[in-house]
């Protein structure tokens, strides 16, 4: 959570100094960088878990415009490259992470933990339609495919006989930090369209993924859906 309010407290900042020092408009039509923040909304996550509420989630990107129909257009397409960080925070833990097939299993009641989640980040390729009106206003309807490159599970909390082996202890000082990386099961590709709807340099953000999480029976089903603000200095 900290990461991602500094990432959105220096980006605000570049917009706000990129907009104050009048950056040509040339500049702006050719280049567009920014960052969504944003809560993912978990489709499959099996029943006998509780998800959190937030899940918050960050990308950066920069896009290429391409102006169509001229200079003067108000019209583009957009293709360029971004780095994408999912969270699913819930009361439960990945059984076996070396498994052929993983299962969540709820963290048994009266273990003190701080935070259970799976984090998962991917290289993206977004392509974009975008529509501009001279009063500011913006829309950006795309698609984008994301290459898996980085995924962990990680525990904060207490050590609990189901999981360690050994008697858990209540005591918040003898707290255990795990962290797993390089889930297996997961796909490689990801992908699904995008649209943004905004005003100057902030827009509301929503991604919807068609793909799964997990490959076909080695996981659940799960797929997020991510709403959210994206923030472009230009």
């Amino acid at each position: 959570m900290k990461k991602i309010l500094l990432l959105l407290i220096i980006t605000i900042f570049v917009s706000h100094l990129s907009y104050s020092q009048g950056l040509s408009e040339s500049i702006k039509k050719k280049f567009t960088v920014g960052v969504d923040i944003f809560t993912d909304i978990w489709q499959g996550a099996p029943d006998d878990i509780d998800l959190r509420t937030i899940h918050q989630g960050a990308t950066v990107f920069g896009m290429f415009n391409f102006q169509l129909g001229g200079e003067e257009s108000m019209t583009s397409f957009s293709v360029g490259l971004g780095i994408r960080s999912h969270n699913m925070y819930s009361n439960s833990r990945i059984d076996d992470i070396k498994a052929d097939t993983i299962h969540f299993t709820p963290i048994p009641d009266g273990v003190v933990y701080k935070r259970s989640k799976v984090n998962l980040v991917y290289l993206d390729l977004p392509v974009e339609f975008k529509l501009r009106f001279e009063n500011g206003f913006k829309a950006t309807v795309g698609f984008k495919a994301g290459w898996e490159i980085d995924s962990k599970e990680k525990y904060v909390g207490d050590r609990y006989e189901e999981y360690y082996g050994n008697q858990y202890t209540y005591d918040r000082r003898i707290g255990v930090k795990d962290k797993t990386k390089e889930l297996r099961q997961l796909e490689n590709f990801t992908y699904g369209p995008t649209l943004r709807l905004g005003y100057k340099f902030i827009s509301l953000y929503g991604y919807y993924q068609i793909s799964s999480v997990f490959k076909r029976n080695l996981g659940p089903d799960m797929a997020p859906i991510s709403i959210g603000l994206t923030i472009t200095p230009f």
